[in-house]
């Protein structure tokens, strides 16, 4: 299943109007402007994961609500048969499956993460981003590349890294063919649990 995203945006503008916050305090709490915000809010723009995780956060909802309009009910644990899970589409190619988003209370996001091979992304510089907290990244096949900041590593099967997520971070497959690795998006300590 993979969310539509006029559907999110229209959960998170009814939440919004809800919780009567203005566009201004939303662009505030997500990091952009208010011209941005609207376009995402709007549907018009692809949604990005940490905007997602922003406006839950403010909202004091699990972001699987957002996506789903459903509300995580499991508390003892969560079990996720192989190919299943949520699927978000986060960024071009990159295909993330959600493999717990059933479970209430979450610590941390766990994702299996395709990231396609692009022949165009090779020698270019890799596309940064930021979300607070720390995040695990085990490859399970294929070759990463992973940048932090000015470092650059290349990961093969069964190499992990973790990080401070809240400082610029990206990847993309290298060796000819998609990467394929699991994600653990651990909170920020002083984030509140929804």
């Amino acid at each position: 299943m993979e969310p539509n995203i006029k559907e999110v945006a229209g959960r998170i503008l009814a939440l919004r109007e809800d919780l009567d916050l203005t566009m201004q305090e939303m662009a505030d709490a997500t990091g952009l402007t208010v011209a941005e915000y609207a376009a995402q809010e709007s549907g018009e723009n692809d949604l990005s994961f940490t905007f997602l995780y922003r406006c839950a956060n403010r909202f004091g909802v699990d972001v699987i609500e957002l996506l789903t309009g459903e509300n995580p009910h499991l508390t003892g644990y969560s079990l996720t048969r192989a190919a299943d899970g949520l699927s978000i589409k986060r960024r071009a190619g990159f295909e993330y499956l959600h493999k717990a988003p059933h479970f209430r209370h979450k610590l941390a996001e766990p994702f299996l993460v395709t990231a396609p091979y692009l022949e165009e992304e090779q020698d270019a510089p890799i596309h940064l981003s930021a979300h607070k907290g720390q995040e695990l990244d085990f490859v399970i096949s294929g070759k990463l590349r992973f940048a932090y900041e000015g470092h650059i590593e290349d990961l093969e099967p069964g190499d992990l890294v973790m990080y401070d997520s809240g400082r610029g971070h990206g990847m993309i497959a290298i060796g000819g063919e998609p990467c394929k690795f699991l994600a653990i998006v651990l909170r920020d300590p002083e984030e509140k649990i929804i």
